[in-house]
This record gives C-alpha cells, structure tokens and sequence, in this order.
C-alpha cells in the first residue's frame, strides 16, 4: 500500500488527508510511477476549495516526477527505471500514480526530479504564454503580475532570454528583490506603488504589448490600462477571486485591445506540442538560462501546511512536495 493525500470534502487545508490507498498495477498504455518530488501549485487550492469542481473522494496535483516502476501492456517508448515526469489535471500529492504513458516525458540528464516536479505545469504555462498565447519576440514590452511566484521566476528568465522588455509586481521588498534577480528589468511593489502609474513611466507612456495576469479581481482592470491600443491581456488564474463580468464594450474604450483565457491543457493536447514544450523548457534548464527556484520543501504529509503558507503569500519561488 502506499500513501497519498486524499480530499473527501472541499474546504481549508485540514481536509487535505494522508491516507493509504491501493495502486493498481498499470493497464495496457499505461505506467506506473514511483513518485520522487511533486509540485505545489495555486490550482492546488482552486481544487482543495470547490473553485474548480472535482468529485470527492480525488487527490489533488498537477505535477511530479520520479521512477518507472512498471509498464503495461503496449508501452514501448519507457521501460523501468526511466526518469520521468508529466503535468496532468489531479492525482499527484501521491508516493505512487497510475498516469496515461503518451502523457508522461523523459527527463534529461543535467535536470533533477525536484526540478522536473517543480517546472512541469510552471515551466509549461510560462511555455505557452511566451511561445503561443502572444509569441513574444525583441522589444515587445511585458508586464507580469506576481512576478515572484513559482510561473513568475520561470517567465522572467525566458522572457529576457527572447530579449522582451519585463516589468513585474511583486509584494514587499525580499519578493521585489528576488523578481529582480530572475530576468525583470523592473519590478513593482504593489503594496506601496500604484502600478498602473508606474508601468506608463517606465514605458514612456508607450504601456505594454501585452499582460499576463494570474491574479483576477484585484489586477484586472488596472490591467487593462497598462495596455497599448491593440494589446493583448491575458488572463490565466484567480488568485485573488475571479474577474468580475463586464461589458465587452469595455475592451473598445481600453484600445481595441484582445482578451482571452487559456489554459495548458489545451496547448499540450497533442503529444507533438507536449514533447516541444519538455525539450524547449528542459533545454534551457540545461543551458543555464532557466534556473528552477524551488525555495520550500515539506514532506507530502504536511500538504496542508503547504497549502496554507502559499494561500497566505509566505511561499516564493517553486514549493515540491516530498513522498
């Protein structure tokens, strides 16, 4: 038997629960992974919470790495003992996990498990967002919010590796500092500045070709007016509640400008752009110009501490969980 956490409610962090559960041996196209690290992410809490449904009893996480441990009937691309990892939509606070093998990839040399687990679902939104929502090329001009959050950090570097100009928000001094030191030219405190104000300042008045913002409500239309006439925002979580309805006259009044709402799973569908966003992301693991920021470890039994520090922004960077 192995442990796993379990939610039989939705709730707070106490309904996070480390129960034993079976795991059954893997079905043809299917394999088995012994899970070494797994990630912590905000949609975590949007599960934990009912925000986004799920019908208890599930396990919650998106992401983790670790060890083939068998292979079912029809497998041919892995065998036991492969380095792998995958980002998927639940099941990973787990010490093991059935996952769909055209789901799951290699990890390379030079990137360890805690790197692979704590990048997978970050490392591939930052893929998305920089490389498909807005193709962000030299001189485009990028405002962030959250900037010192575990997407943030990857964003950062792969952004100033496209030679983007990246101005972020961040709360407080340490998160400003940290944002700082991982590709943003600027980086603003929100607590103490008001941020649209500033980005018209450090862009001349010229605002920004498009923003990336996982906060809602409280960004949302403060947002919009960071935006050049015909800029794109786009808009990929809630951390602070969901953006409020509106009109979509509103989007004429702000500058013609484009919105949408994507999400990872409808990029990395095809198992062709699944294995581009792992090479691409990997490959700059590898080459240095992505540093994974894994600033806080706890064991998978005290997920909900870990729930708690993030939902309360005492977390920065990337947080694995350890089974």
């Amino acid at each position: 038997m192995a442990k796993a956490i379990r939610i039989h409610e939705t709730g707070g962090p106490d309904v996070l629960k480390y129960e034993e559960v079976e795991t059954p041996a893997p079905a043809a196209g299917e394999v088995l992974i012994r899970q070494n690290a797994v990630g912590l992410n905000f949609i975590d809490i949007y599960f934990r919470t009912g925000l986004y449904p799920a019908k208890p009893p599930f396990t919650p996480g998106g992401e983790g790495a670790g060890v083939i441990a068998a292979v079912g009937e029809g497998v041919t691309q892995f065998k036991e003992g492969d380095r792998v990892a995958y980002v998927t939509n639940g099941g990973a606070y787990a010490q093991e996990r059935l996952m769909p093998a055209d789901r799951v990839v290699n990890i390379p040399d030079g990137v360890s498990d805690e790197q692979a687990a704590a990048i997978m679902l970050k490392g591939m939104t930052a893929w998305y967002l920089l490389r498909r929502t807005f193709p962000v090329q030299k001189g485009h001009r990028i405002l962030y919010h959250a900037a010192a959050g575990g997407v943030g950090l990857i964003l950062g570097q792969w952004a100033k590796h496209l030679g983007a100009q990246i101005i972020g928000t961040a709360g407080g001094e340490e998160k400003v500092k940290l944002a700082l030191q991982h590709g943003y030219d600027s980086v603003i405190d929100y607590k103490t500045e008001d941020f649209v104000e500033k980005v018209a300042a450090l862009t001349e008045g010229k605002k920004c070709d498009v923003v990336y913002d996982s906060v809602g409500k409280d960004t949302f239309e403060g947002s919009l007016d960071c935006l050049r006439p015909l800029g794109m925002f786009v808009s990929f979580g809630q951390s602070s509640g969901q953006v409020p309805p509106f009109s979509i006259n509103l989007l004429a009044q702000k500058g013609s400008i484009f919105t949408t709402r994507p999400t990872l799973f409808t990029y990395v569908a095809e198992r062709k752009e699944l294995e581009t966003a792992a090479d691409e992301l990997f490959g700059l693991v590898k080459d240095g110009v992505i540093t994974p920021t894994i600033n806080q470890r706890y064991p998978l039994a005290d997920a909900g501490r870990a729930h708690d520090d993030l939902e309360n922004r005492r977390t920065s960077g990337a947080t694995v969980l350890l089974p």
